[in-house]
């Protein structure tokens, strides 16, 4: 795991208040996770309140009682558009939104550029997760950033092989047997407040 972790600290720090938004079955937080042995600072959210997952995410359940064993927190029923105002969360290090269905839901990826910046620590950044083919690249994340007092630090590729046990449930057809990569371009957009 040497190598992969060194890999995820270069953009997360297990010493670092993590918050991860959007999380479907909760496997990018559990790979992330499985990463730090300190996972007391990873809070995973979701916006579905439901206890059983394994209808719509097969390790769903699975996933949040691993999580939750590790020592991470996992908080349900999490909506971007109010969650600064929601008590079980607080200030982080660093936001992490993975895939949002971007191509559907701006309002969605609007709501997180908001909500976000009101919960981030000083110095923290905002990681924001997105596919570079249609119907995805229609979101100007440049712009939606500007317009939430956020500017655009970095982009770099985003490398799926990196988290083992991600599991990515987005609406195009992915190749999953493909542990290195997408059979299209993914980028990590890092951004800070103004």
């Amino acid at each position: 795991m040497e190598v992969q972790e060194s890999k995820i600290l270069s953009q997360c720090s297990r010493m670092q208040k993590i918050l991860l938004v959007g999380e479907g079955e909760f496997s990018f937080s559990l790979s992330l996770a499985k990463a730090f042995a300190y996972v007391a600072k990873i809070t995973a959210v979701s916006l579905d309140v439901r206890v059983g997952l394994g209808r719509q995410y097969s390790n769903g359940d699975a996933n949040v009682k691993e999580l939750e064993s590790l020592g991470c927190t996992v908080v349900r029923g999490i909506n971007v558009h109010t969650m600064t105002s929601d008590y079980r969360l607080s200030r982080y290090d660093r936001i992490v939104f993975n895939f949002p269905h971007a191509g559907k839901h701006k309002d969605v990826v609007t709501g997180f550029m908001q909500s976000a910046p009101e919960m981030m620590n000083e110095g923290g950044e905002i990681h924001f997760t997105n596919m570079t083919m249609y119907p995805f690249n229609k979101l100007d994340i440049k712009s939606l950033a500007g317009e939430n007092g956020l500017r655009l630090i970095k982009q770099m590729q985003f490398k799926k092989w990196i988290f083992p046990c991600y599991s990515n449930k987005c609406e195009c057809s992915c190749d999953s047997h493909s542990h290195s990569h997408f059979p299209f371009q993914v980028v990590v957009i890092s951004m800070l407040k103004k």
